[in-house]
């Protein structure tokens, strides 16, 4: 891939996963642009969440390679040829990026505070001091100054929710994955973490991709909306473009189920 400005943050280049006999992403190519927002929808075992995980190294990829900031995290240049990265490299590539996963994974013996400077102090080898001052930041940020103190399990679904957002930020990564952030909460509390996530795109250049079912949300606030169908992308485009006048007949079925049972 060549050094310039406009390159992708995040690439997906031929990109297969399969679970036995089942593929689940099908030679997968997709680009995502230096601070774009970019929302995934799909029915379920469309293989959505599988693109995010395998951007966390939580899954290894059978085919193809993905690139981040204009370097492969998957395989690793050795004399000239691609070869598959060793878990050093992986660990480097992957510390770009951050992800808020859909049942918060907070540690419950520790406090909102402790939680957010836990990794900072042990993978970036930050000072306390320094950890403890850029946390309580990021829980401003989120709107949680004052629970600071407070352990999860006294804490909303919610505001879990933005503690782990903080949580994320906390390792100053350049592209946030978000899955499926609100299906655990109640209705009532999805508005004020889409709230916090609406507050991270409009202030921060961050990449985000995000799988959701929130069709409104992804409408308002994604610039690009990928439309995933037996591990393929069926259709993309402009939020307004693709909701209001879907071309792809898969895509117009898996809306009007959608919109009609909210």
């Amino acid at each position: 891939m060549t050094e310039t400005v406009d390159r992708p943050m995040v690439r997906f280049e031929g990109v297969t996963k399969r679970y036995g006999s089942l593929t689940v992403l099908d030679s997968l190519n997709l680009d995502i642009g230096r601070g774009e927002k970019v929302a995934i929808i799909g029915p379920s075992g469309s293989g959505k969440t599988t693109v995010l995980r395998m951007l966390m190294t939580l899954e290894r990829i059978d085919g193809g390679v993905i690139w981040v900031d204009g370097e492969p995290m998957t395989h690793m240049q050795k004399n000239g040829k691609l070869v598959p990265a060793e878990a050093k490299h992986l660990r480097r590539v992957r510390s770009k990026i951050g992800m808020v996963f859909q049942h918060f994974n907070l540690f419950p013996h520790m406090t909102a505070l402790g939680n957010c400077i836990e990794a900072p102090m042990t993978v970036l080898g930050l000072p306390r001091r320094e950890a403890e001052e850029r946390a309580a930041d990021l829980l401003n940020l989120v709107g949680l100054g004052e629970k600071k103190g407070h352990y999860p399990a006294q804490l909303s679904g919610g505001q879990q929710q933005r503690v782990a957002i903080a949580r994320a930020l906390a390792m100053r990564p350049k592209i946030m994955l978000f899955d499926e952030v609100t299906s655990a909460l109640d209705p009532e509390l999805c508005g004020e973490v889409l709230q916090v996530i609406r507050k991270l795109g409009s202030e921060h250049d961050l990449t985000m991709l995000m799988v959701t079912h929130q069709m409104g949300f992804a409408k308002e606030f994604a610039d690009r909306v990928c439309f995933f169908y037996q591990g393929k992308i069926c259709e993309q485009g402009e939020p307004r473009e693709l909701f209001t006048a879907p071309k792809n007949e898969r895509t117009q079925q898996f809306l009007r189920a959608v919109l009609e049972a909210v």
